[in-house]
């Protein structure tokens, strides 16, 4: 190469300054290293982007990374041949070429890394196996080893001197990368227990998240909420602090729906045989009353072969009988899930009323679905609730105070 690139200085003009002499060869070393990165990049990056796929991650910034290589190592060896350049400008030269060098590959080989990250988030189990986070560790380490032999080339000294002063400063990298420390084993652990998957919902409301997760990173875990914003969670603080996962709830097909209805407990009593024979309309309680009557007849008549009280015996209350209709609805709803928990149950007695509870689980978990199926049953029952004799409890409003007053 030297032998290539070297111009004799027989060859040049009589008596041109040394000055111009030496701009003369930087100007042909220049015009050597600029034509043969047109031919790599120009001829051969082309030929390669020809050849590899489109289809795509593409490995072509690889290729194009690579190709500066080819001038920097003419610049390196070609440098000597030029006369009368100091032998200090040479030693510059070479050192930052070399440099250059160093750093093109590291930046190639993380041109790879992203590549193969990319490769397998086309894979069916990349979501819930993300490799993000490792790639970014891999990429921390290898531009923390290019940059020393990069400092080792331009000194001239070797690497090993410069790693073994580190050990000093062992304690200040500790607290210079305790977020990426930490934030790495948060990602073996969210990974290796499959704690979070990309596209799952979660809730995290001491972070105002709550939305699907979009990106799972070394450092940060990127959350887009139902409002479109996004919300930026540091890795580490899901291994710390809890939070909500629905992807249980996505997985089993089915979201709960749990409300209550409070009921005005002034209108719960017995029902009468008038009422009972109202009631018989509803097909869906005709087999409870049926057995509810049978039931308390049987009682009732053991009570009066006792010689007992009337008072003693026992009669259908209309709240009772509601919760059976609900109970009954639910279980012929064509879009609530059978085959899991199915209740209607009485809470504690509120100031407000009696919580009339609703525990169910509908069989679709899209939202607006699930929305739309709570709100018909409920739209139901509380539109058929009268029919019982019973009545919502309301705070009073100053409607009702004008009512009231004007009676």
């Amino acid at each position: 190469m030297t032998e290539f690139l070297s111009i004799p200085v027989s060859l040049m003009p009589a008596g041109l300054p040394l000055w111009l002499e030496v701009l003369i060869g930087l100007s042909v070393l220049a015009a050597v290293a600029g034509l043969a990165n047109f031919i790599v990049k120009k001829i051969v990056w082309k030929l390669a982007a020809r050849l590899l796929p489109d289809d795509g991650p593409n490995p072509v910034k690889i290729v194009a990374r690579l190709a500066n290589i080819v001038p920097a190592l003419i610049v390196a060896r070609g440098i000597e041949a030029v006369p009368h350049i100091p032998a200090a400008a040479v030693t510059v030269a070479g050192n930052v070429a070399a440099a250059f060098i160093i750093l093109t590959i590291a930046l190639a080989i993380g041109n790879a890394l992203s590549l193969a990250n990319a490769l397998y988030e086309r894979r069916p189990d990349a979501a819930s196996r993300p490799i993000k986070g490792y790639v970014q560790v891999l990429k921390i380490l290898l531009f923390t080893g290019a940059a020393i032999l990069i400092v080792a080339a331009l000194m001239e000294q070797s690497p090993l001197l410069l790693l073994s002063g580190l050990g000093a400063m062992a304690a200040v990298l500790m607290l210079v990368f305790k977020d990426t420390i930490l934030s790495l084993v948060a990602s073996v652990q969210l990974t290796s227990n499959d704690m979070l998957r990309v596209g799952d919902w979660i809730e995290m409301p001491q972070l105002s998240a709550d939305g699907d997760v979009i990106d799972i990173a070394l450092h940060t875990v990127k959350v887009q909420n139902w409002n479109m914003t996004i919300t930026t969670i540091p890795t580490h603080r899901l291994i710390a602090e809890s939070y909500k996962n629905w992807r249980g709830m996505s997985e089993t097909g089915g979201r709960r729906i749990k409300r209550s209805l409070l009921i005005d407990q002034n209108s719960i009593g017995f029902l009468t045989g008038h009422d009972e024979a109202r009631l018989r309309r509803f097909a869906l309680i005709d087999a409870y009353l049926d057995r509810k009557v049978s039931e308390i007849d049987d009682w009732n008549l053991r009570l009066a072969e006792a010689g007992r009280e009337p008072v003693n015996g026992r009669r259908l209350t209309n709240i009772g009988t509601f919760r059976a209709y609900v109970f009954a609805y639910l279980k012929a709803h064509g879009r609530i899930a059978q085959d899991m928990t199915l209740l209607v149950r009485q809470l504690q007695p509120t100031p407000q009323g009696l919580p009339l509870e609703i525990y169910c689980f509908t069989s679709t978990t899209a939202w607006g679905d699930y929305e739309n199926i709570q709100a018909d049953i409920f739209d139901h029952l509380l539109a058929i609730l009268p029919e019982f004799g019973l009545r919502l409890f309301q705070e009073p409003s100053g409607l009702d105070l004008r009512r009231m007053l004007a009676a």
